[in-house]
């Protein structure tokens, strides 16, 4: 399984992207894909990250599984309180974010627009002194907005605590953050509730 990572990793990196997106790509941090990036297949490995390489690819490949998946993320949102817009975080949270929009109109009534989120670490300038990414002006804007965030993993937090600082500083108010799972075991950050279908925990 490392193997494949590793390999996995390399190739993403051939092909030009960050350590950011390939974390996101691996469902793995950022160290662990830093690390994964810097190792050889087959050789004596330096010691890795503690961390749990998730493959949700069984439901991310049919449209049908996305679907149901993401009327249960909107049913754990809306626990929450209704919602005008739902941003997903680019890229793996915008699929069940662009469902997720249609199924919260459906249970609330409410016309419910979609937002997508660039976080910091796609950008190629890690390095500049903004550490916050960017909500895409082509798609629903949050400003004045009940806002649902949505992604696919929680590794550490740190994507979710920059996308709900963005959202405030634009004058939006999250709601909730709906992820597919929780690695990190968060029940909440900066006083914005975590909902997750699937929460992974250390032993």
């Amino acid at each position: 399984m490392k193997n494949k990572l590793i390999q996995k990793a390399q190739e993403l990196r051939q092909h030009g992207f960050t350590t950011g997106e390939i974390a996101d790509e691996l469902n793995v941090s950022m160290d662990t894909a830093r690390w994964l990036t810097l190792q050889k297949v087959d050789e004596e490995k330096v010691e890795s990250p503690g961390d749990f390489a998730i493959n949700w690819k069984s439901i991310g490949g049919n449209s049908t599984r996305l679907s149901y998946v993401s009327g249960a993320l909107s049913d754990l949102a809306l626990s929450h309180g209704e919602a005008d817009v739902v941003l997903g975080i680019a890229v793996s949270g915008v699929p069940f974010a662009t469902t997720m929009a249609d199924y919260v109109e459906d249970m609330t009534g409410l016309d419910t627009s979609i937002a997508i989120f660039h976080p910091n670490k796609h950008r190629k300038d890690q390095d500049t002194t903004d550490d916050e990414g960017t909500i895409s002006t082509n798609f629903g804007s949050v400003e004045g907005k009940k806002v649902i965030i949505v992604d696919d993993v929680i590794t550490s937090g740190k994507t979710v605590r920059e996308v709900i600082h963005t959202v405030k500083d634009q004058g939006g108010e999250p709601t909730c953050v709906t992820v597919l799972i929780d690695k990190a075991g968060l029940s909440e950050i900066e006083d914005v509730p975590i909902e997750s279908l699937i929460k992974v925990s250390r032993l």
